[in-house]
């Protein structure tokens, strides 16, 4: 299939906004699946793309899911991402592949608290998006209220492309500005689009948006602009100006509809056809490791070497499954890749195109097609290389785990269990960490989040039937200096023969971020060269572990402007315990405090309790930044410590009857009051 009939793309939006029953739409009307299955389905089948059974009991997406449908002739790739913050790094992992995407609001709530997350994803990745507004069936909908958040609260140029007939119960269709006709949606499930004309108590409202809609296109076309001006502007002017400005990402055209009431979406599929870029259109770049890691542009040519990322993993029953987006070249049955990372040469044995857990061999692939790799043993992110290249593609952006779960198992049988699905989990999620702490010899997980860990370890529970213990959440305390001190330490060891002999000499600041610096300004070799990376190896050995409560120590630059040395006896090694030992001696002298996790929480709740959520962030040690009431709900953005967050969803659902909804992600380490400091030294103590 020729390649600019691709589109690669991906659906991201803030929890709830009806991500994946969208998703379930697009897949029936592209006569992908013959039934329409629900998040939280009474059926006990659920939506097609929440495959895992935690997902269909929670109502939430947890991993994304890739699949593939054919669209007024055009391949479509479809990769429906999480919400959750918990989950950020599958939409990371997703959007750095995909071409152009869908971004999801809900017609009531407009941009929410992970709509700013998910936006500031698309354009980490400049990933062109289309705006679809769904739930005008809802009571509260106003598309036109949502279009205007998004240009002022996430500052987008967003323009209307459609306005609806009726809003809430008396919605019933669509009328489209470019064509000026408006859209029924009939039959069982909306499948049947009937085109009529504009109803008359609309024609002026859509005349006056339609001019307004041009009027701001046109800034994207001169031949559009003077057509206008002339009255005689054509669909294929705007829809090309559309387009264009799209793809820039200058402008964001704005859809609407209902999912879940089976309208709109076939219009959003021509948006998608029409507006967003096929994979000629976008800029990837690898870097050559055979070439001093020189920028080389990627040309989606199937007759060029194979060029793939592996951006995502799962372990099947009959070995690891990797997706890849291949950039460049194409991949068939049985070919050779190599790994950029390892050098290790694999063959390409079973080849699939994925439909959420179901696959469909295939025997090859080209160039802008995402697709899976069966039994590949490989890490995320890996680049996979054809004939005769080295290339590498840039690393995604992994946010840091800030939230630790203890775990303790009952029966020594269960070891090796756990370890097995620690070994997956870690693999196939970056921001899942694990390890074993050296003096109390448990298991430690970390994660982004409460729903992050527990999702995993009802995971291993049940697909690796591991009888497990969850001790109380640790929170990834933080140690940092306030003072600069100077340092001036001597390692001298004679024993017989050849001895030990380094002296340092320097100054330790804070250095005013969380980033720990190792800065060599020796002068004259009193420190030859060769020691220097021992003095370095030295100073990060001892960030491990903080001497005031034994937490790892940010934010201190350490800077070696003098020493010296002994002709025999000094060696890189005695340099490097100098260091260490010049960094604990004077540790306690710079005045070390504890640091701790803050979190960005942010509530929306119905404005009558406003209050009572108040009252919870003040008595959690929370501060709360910015309120904004909209009508009947109050949106609170607060910075709370991670501590105080434990069981905070309770605490509010306990206080709204469950009809609060709240986001929270990592801010930054700021300092602990010292009362909490005296508790924690006392902990650590005991």
């Amino acid at each position: 299939m020729d390649i600019k009939k691709f589109r690669n793309i991906g659906i991201s939006a803030h929890i709830d906004s009806g991500k994946t029953t969208l998703a379930e739409r697009i897949l029936y009307y592209c006569n992908k699946i013959y039934r329409i299955g629900e998040v939280r389905g009474k059926d006990g089948v659920g939506a097609t793309m929440d495959s895992m059974e935690l997902e269909k009991e929670r109502g939430i997406t947890i991993a994304s899911a890739a699949t593939n449908v054919r669209w007024d002739g055009h391949n479509l790739n479809v990769i429906d991402t999480p919400g959750h913050v918990d989950f950020t790094i599958e939409v990371e992992n997703a959007l750095r592949v995909l071409d152009g995407a869908i971004l999801v609001l809900c017609g009531v709530s407009g941009v929410q608290s992970q709509s700013y997350t998910v936006d500031r994803q698309l354009k980490r990745y400049r990933v062109p998006h289309i705006a679809f507004i769904n739930k005008l069936d809802r009571v509260g909908a106003d598309p036109e209220k949502v279009k205007d958040q998004l240009c002022e609260k996430l500052d987008h140029n967003a323009v209307l492309m459609q306005i609806p007939i009726g809003l809430e119960d008396k919605f019933e269709g669509i009328i489209d500005l470019i064509s000026r006709k408006a859209r029924y949606f009939t039959g069982p499930k909306g499948e049947q689009v009937l085109e009529k004309d504009i109803p008359a108590e609309y024609v002026d409202k859509a005349e006056e948006m339609r001019e307004e809609m041009i009027d701001a296109v046109s800034m994207f076309s001169d031949e559009l602009a003077e057509a206008f001006l002339e009255g005689n502007e054509t669909e294929e002017m705007i829809i090309k100006a559309v387009r264009k400005a799209t793809i820039t990402m200058e402008m964001t055209p704005v859809f609407m509809g209902s999912a879940f009431k089976n309208k709109g979406v076939q219009l959003l599929l021509d948006a998608v056809v029409r507006y967003l870029p096929d994979p000629t259109t976008g800029i990837n770049i690898a870097r050559d490791k055979d070439d001093n890691m020189k920028d080389i542009k990627l040309i989606s040519d199937p007759d060029l070497p194979a060029v793939a990322l592996a951006f995502k993993l799962e372990n099947q029953q009959y070995g690891q499954l990797t997706y890849l987006r291949i950039y460049q070249g194409t991949i068939s049955k049985g070919s050779e890749l190599r790994n950029a990372r390892t050098g290790n040469k694999v063959k390409v044995g079973r080849l699939v195109k994925m439909h959420a857990n179901n696959m469909e061999d295939i025997t090859s692939a080209k160039a802008g097609d995402i697709v899976a790799l069966f039994g590949v043993d490989c890490a995320l992110g890996d680049t996979f290389n054809g004939r005769n290249i080295n290339y590498t593609m840039r690393e995604s952006y992994v946010p840091k785990p800030i939230i630790s779960l203890a775990l303790g198992i009952k029966d020594s049988a269960d070891q090796d269990k756990l370890s097995k699905a620690l070994s997956r989990f870690t693999k196939e999620d970056p921001t899942f960490k694990a390890n074993v702490d050296e003096e109390t010899n448990e298991t430690i997980i970390n994660g982004m989040g409460e729903l992050h860990l527990n999702v995993y370890i009802e995971r291993m529970r049940r697909e690796y039937g591991v009888n497990l213990e969850v001790r109380a959440p640790q929170v990834s305390y933080r140690e940092t200096i306030t003072k600069a001190i100077e340092f001036d330490y001597i390692h001298k060891k004679q024993s017989g023969g050849r001895g030990q002999f380094a002296r340092v000499k320097g100054i330790l600041t804070h250095s005013g971020k969380d980033d720990n610096y190792f800065k060599d300004k020796i002068r004259g070799g009193n420190i030859p060269s060769q020691f220097i990376p021992g003095c370095e190896k030295g100073f990060f050995s001892a960030l491990a572990k903080g001497d005031l409560a034994g937490f790892p120590v940010v934010g201190v630059k350490m800077t070696l402007d003098d020493g010296d040395f002994h002709a025999v006896d000094s060696s890189q090694l005695a340099f490097e315990v100098a260091t260490r030992s010049a960094f604990r001696e004077n540790y306690r002298k710079a005045k070390p405090i504890i640091l701790e996790p803050v979190m960005k929480v942010s509530v929306e709740t119905p404005s009558e309790f406003r209050g009572n959520i108040m009252a919870i962030i003040n008595q959690n040690r929370g501060l709360v930044s910015d309120t904004v009431i909209d009508n009947q709900f109050t949106k609170i953005d607060s910075e709370m410590p991670l501590s105080e967050t434990f069981g905070l969803a309770t605490q509010f659902r306990s206080v709204t009857q469950g009809k609060a909804d709240f986001t929270m992600e990592f801010s930054e380490y700021k300092a602990v009051p010292k009362i909490i400091e005296e508790e924690i030294l006392k902990k650590r103590e005991k």
